[in-house]
């Protein structure tokens, strides 16, 4: 703004944020304990505040004002006057300016100094002391958008849960390498919009990306100062702009765009949202936003010393659910990108923590209520991290209908099993059937379990099968963060080797997790890069790498390239036959007066496993039996779903074992349709009779179709 602002009109406390109708722009900021708030206008480059202007009207606790010249493109932020009483909770400093919670777009970087804080660093009693420099010449600026933006015939591809197939990718690390992406769009919501892109996608057959993190979030100031990002961006300062380090100068645009191009392909896009926390840190954090605007009510405090903060996330604080007015930004952020943005669903980080009422884990906290009756949100898929860090934290099962869940037991059990480990043959069992134990309780199908091996947080799947440790060191923490807890095995030698053998079974043990993965009940996850063989070179927390450590290597061998296309015919297999997807639990039973059970659980011989058998500590081989024709399911227009039958045969042991093939029907054989010892997963030994014996080989998986002579 190079001209200033001569006329302020009062204005409207709603809608909050800053509002363009087409003739003037409307503020309104939320701040319950503030005494005054001054609306600061930048010009055109964010390097010179031009003009302030105190907002003259506070209507239920909302400030605002009009600006009948004000225009799209303007850059503005806040300071915010009121107490300074930490022990009281209130941290306002109108030295430091804000940017508005309900921005929608932003713009620069954080030039990180002492003056980003609100209290003097190195004082005696640090943040009780109160500090004047001014902050606004580092600091980011929010900015004036038209949301105006051709969206045509654009719809939700409404892909059905057990049809789903998620993939979990970061915007930038996807395409930064990528060689068939033009260089100035890789790293960028359009560099995701490329074609070459979308027909990877498409043709490798997942149905979802889950997108890591693009709300507006800053690199932390100790990572920043050891030249390291936040490369994860589980560091919100913004939760309605579209980060912009991946939008250029016309991020809503460019992510609108993005949604659009992928929705054309018929691809979802679910957000990873963080509503837990905020990138302000602890009591000792900078001063960026909700702390200057209103800390009390924004954060939640500790009721005996409201100077500190309640930390259920391990992040320094936590967003105050339980008051109305952050319980309707988030609402009205989420809605935000249903309607605005026009993305599929979310995925929420540390969910636990959104429901925790006072201290206690509520799983039908108001936001649950609140989310299940509106009408927007509670259409679009839902997916929760059933935890946080705080007492009573882990969840998993305890999220109400309407909602998935990431299924740690999965991924958890199906590390075990494939490492060898034994006395949980039983527990496999029910996680590969969907879990029904966690979830069938209160009502939910097997698409409530999100099963996966990996995500962001851990090994990739190389990884997994290459080293036992993790290798964190250029983390620059001395090794020290990260889980030690991965139930991996690095078949023989810690990371990269040349050994042919050593790579053949790690080849082998990462077609066994994937094909396991996507012939499992419930929806699989598959983490970006794992069906080329990504690795993190043993980094189990890379968060901070934003480097070739973390973005996917395009450069796909023979061997890659057989691994992708081992994943392709999975997921394919997967979508062609319902009884890899079904929409209810296996019963267990003859169904309808039939002698044919939906599953049957067999021993090596041939015969059930019996209830005892479930316990023995030695047994890492069964066999599933799934019935097709057993299916009780309907589709969607009323008619019946059925498919054939198919013998899943399962090895963790290192040596051969034989498996007596049912023989029901003296008229039947069975046909091997994939054997994860063969490098591409097809099979080279046909058919066998219905008696024979199929040879499993050690550390290996068999799927068999029945055929009717």
């Amino acid at each position: 703004m190079s001209v200033p602002i001569s006329a302020v009109w009062p204005g409207k406390p709603y809608p909050r944020g800053a509002t363009w109708d087409g003739e003037g722009v409307n503020f309104a900021l939320f701040s319950e304990h503030a005494d005054k708030v001054e609306l600061c206008i930048f010009d055109d480059k964010g390097r010179r505040e031009v003009q302030r202007i105190r907002l003259p009207e506070k209507t239920d606790e909302v400030w605002h004002c009009y600006l009948p010249e004000a225009r799209p493109g303007m850059l503005y932020g806040y300071r915010v006057h009121g107490p300074y009483e930490p022990e009281q909770g209130h941290r306002f400093n109108p030295h430091k300016l804000l940017l508005d919670p309900y921005a929608k777009a932003l713009s620069g970087s954080i030039s990180w100094s002492d003056a980003n804080f609100g209290y003097r660093i190195g004082h005696e009693r640090a943040d009780l002391s109160f500090d004047r420099r001014d902050s606004a010449a580092g600091m980011i600026k929010c900015r004036v958008i038209d949301p105006a933006f051709t969206w045509g015939d654009d719809r939700r591809p409404n892909v059905a849960w057990h049809d789903t197939v998620v993939y979990e990718l970061h915007v930038k690390g996807f395409t930064m390498l990528q060689p068939d992406v033009p260089p100035q769009l890789r790293g960028t919501y359009a560099g995701l919009a490329a074609g070459p892109v979308i027909e990877y996608l498409k043709r490798l057959g997942v149905t979802t990306v889950e997108l890591m993190p693009v709300h507006a979030f800053i690199d932390d100031r100790h990572l920043v100062e050891k030249g390291l990002r936040n490369y994860w961006g589980y560091n919100s300062i913004g939760y309605f702009a579209p980060d912009h380090r991946y939008g250029g100068d016309r991020p809503v645009s460019e992510f609108k765009t993005m949604v659009k191009s992928l929705h054309s392909a018929g691809l979802e896009v679910i957000l990873d949202v963080v509503y837990n926390h905020t990138g302000e840190g602890g009591h000792l954090g900078p001063t960026l936003c909700f702390r200057g605007i209103d800390n009390a009510s924004y954060y939640r405090l500790k009721p005996d010393e409201p100077r500190y903060y309640m930390d259920f996330t391990g992040c320094g604080n936590t967003l105050n659910m339980v008051h109305p007015r952050v319980l309707q930004m988030i609402m009205d952020s989420l809605r935000y990108w249903v309607t605005e943005m026009h993305v599929d669903g979310f995925r929420f980080d540390l969910a636990s923590a959104l429901a925790r009422e006072l201290h206690e884990v509520d799983r039908l906290g108001a936001f649950f209520d609140i989310v299940r009756q509106d009408p927007v949100l509670s259409q679009v898929k839902l997916i929760a991290e059933p935890w946080d860090l705080g007492e009573g934290g882990y969840q998993v099962g305890n999220f109400p209908g309407g909602w998935t869940e990431w299924n740690d037991k999965y991924r958890d059990t199906m590390r075990g099993y494939w490492k060898g480990d034994g006395g949980i043959i039983g527990e496999f069992a029910q996680r590969i059937t969907g879990s029904s134990d966690l979830y069938e309780h209160s009502g939910r199908r097997p698409h409530a379990s999100i099963n996966f091996v990996t995500a962001h947080d851990g090994f990739t799947l190389e990884d997994l099968v290459s080293y036992d440790a993790k290798h964190n060191e250029p983390n620059l923490e001395g090794n020290g963060d990260g889980n030690n807890h991965n139930l991996s095995w690095n078949s023989g030698v810690e990371g990269a080797t040349r050994d042919a053998q050593v790579n053949a079974l790690r080849a082998q043990r990462k077609r066994n997790f994937l094909a396991t993965l996507l012939l499992s009940q419930g929806v699989p996850m598959i983490t970006a890069g794992d069906e080329i063989g990504r690795t993190q070179r043993g980094n189990n927390n890379a968060y901070c790498q934003d480097n070739e450590v973390s973005w996917v290597d395009w450069n796909v061998t023979h061997d890659k390239h057989q691994l992708l296309a081992f994943t392709r015919r999975m997921i394919r297999l997967r979508r062609e036959h319902p009884v890899f997807r079904r929409r209810r639990f296996f019963q267990g039973r003859p169904i309808h007066g039939s002698e044919i059970k939906d599953i049957m659980w067999l021993k090596p011989d041939g015969a059930e496993m019996s209830d005892e058998e479930w316990q023995h500590e030695h047994a890492r081989s069964l066999g599933v039996l799934l019935s097709g024709e057993a299916m009780t399911e309907v589709d969607a227009r009323g008619r019946h779903v059925s498919d054939g039958t198919f013998l899943l045969l399962f090895n963790a042991h290192h040596e051969e074992i034989s498996f007596r093939l049912p023989t029901r029907e003296a008229t039947i054989r069975w046909l091997v349709m994939m054997d994860t010892t063969h490098q591409d997963g097809l099979a080279r030994n046909g058919a066998f009779d219905a008696g024979d014996a199929y040879p499993l080989k050690g550390r290996s998986l068999a799927l068999l179709q029945q055929q009717s002579l």
